[in-house]
């Protein structure tokens, strides 16, 4: 069903109403505007506009979702991680070398460091919005995904990126390769709430 979705608002009086093709979604339990972006092809910051959501990681089950520019309603393919959107996955398997607080480099203690073949894949332990990806003096290349709640994810240490800025990414999907800093090969992750690093260990399953 197509619909109409904007108007235009002149000293708090609507003067006309400006049609704008899309649907409406039915938000179901476990999907979020991400990954409603994602499956529909649409810029994210546009859904937020067209509905006046204040908080994205916040929407709720049989909540009605704008969607600008769609013409048809997509249903989104159920999945494990539908039920446990706020769960957060290891980024790569491997033995943990360095414990949050317990790394002799300064820069290293904020996160933990775990052990991985040199090029193997970093996926994202959540889905979110990369804020940060580039070189950064210390940490090698890096990315930084905001997850829109007062959680951010730090992946460092990498020999190459695959993702760019303002990219959304989905849980699991690769976003960076293993590098070596010295002799050792592993990535550094960090997962901070407010700004604050917390200890990964007590979110990873």
């Amino acid at each position: 069903m197509i619909v109409a979705g904007c108007a235009t608002v002149e000293d708090g009086v609507v003067l006309n109403r400006i049609p704008e093709r899309g649907v409406y979604h039915k938000v179901r339990e476990g999907e979020t505007l991400w990954k409603i972006a994602k499956i529909y092809n649409t810029d994210l910051d546009a859904i937020v506009r067209s509905n006046n959501i204040p908080n994205v990681a916040q929407i709720e089950k049989n909540q009605l979702i704008f969607i600008p520019g769609a013409d048809k309603v997509v249903e989104l393919p159920a999945g494990k991680d539908d039920l446990k959107k706020n769960e957060f996955s290891w980024p790569v398997q491997g033995k943990v070398l360095f414990y949050f607080n317990q790394a002799k480099q300064s820069y290293l203690k904020d996160g933990i460091g775990i052990q991985a073949a040199e090029g193997e894949m970093v996926l994202a332990s959540r889905e979110g919005r990369v804020i940060f990806s580039d070189y950064l003096s210390g940490y090698a290349y890096t990315v930084i995904i905001d997850h829109a709640d007062g959680f951010c994810s730090v992946y460092s240490q990498n020999s190459n990126l695959l993702v760019s800025l303002n990219q959304y990414v989905l849980k699991g999907t690769p976003i960076a390769q293993i590098g070596k800093n010295g002799d050792l090969a592993f990535l550094h992750f960090e997962i901070r709430k407010n700004a604050l690093p917390n200890n990964p260990l007590h979110y990873l399953p």
